[in-house]
């Protein structure tokens, strides 16, 4: 078994204002790419979060390489500067649906999340379409009081790539 398809049936130990932070965090973060307040993202990450997109076949196979690796915030604040500046793309936005999340948490104390995600992409002719689906493979530590990702792995169902994949999922 992977990380993937093990059970998680530690999250009914988990406190539920625990439960209920973790939630919180998942659903801020995706706020923020709906609502494009891509410039805050970076706060969601201790200074050595990382923020990975793979495919599902990938991570399966155990290969590292994906189609996005930021392995900090200071890499992936670089990446939403370059979105602005340096890559050119059709205006488009996203909206997300996201599980529950189900919480382990490890020995050392920081806490494995596993949460579903569903994203459509908006053109900017209001063409609608489902871009992408997968799981949130993460793991959130307290940092100055708030829960903040140490690392965000989206695994994606799909291994096609679409040339879009500008904006973080």
């Amino acid at each position: 078994m992977n990380d993937m398809t093990k059970p998680l049936a530690a999250t009914a130990s988990i406190d539920p204002a625990l439960l209920q932070r973790v939630e919180q965090l998942q659903t801020e973060y995706v706020n923020t790419i709906d609502e494009e307040r891509y410039r805050d993202l970076p706060d969601f990450f201790i200074e050595s979060g990382s923020y990975r997109i793979i495919s599902k076949e990938n991570h399966q196979r155990g290969r590292a390489f994906g189609l996005v690796f930021c392995d900090s915030r200071a890499m992936l604040r670089d990446r939403i500067v370059s979105m602005h500046k340096a890559n050119i793309f059709e205006p488009h936005t996203y909206r997300h649906i996201t599980g529950r999340s189900t919480v382990t948490r490890g020995d050392d104390g920081v806490l494995q999340v596993r949460t579903s995600f569903m994203v459509a992409r908006i053109m900017h002719d209001g063409a609608q379409e489902l871009f992408s689906t997968g799981v949130y493979l993460d793991r959130m530590v307290e940092e100055d009081g708030a829960l903040r990702f140490a690392e965000k792995l989206v695994v994606t169902d799909s291994s096609r790539v679409d040339a879009l994949l500008v904006i973080p999922l």
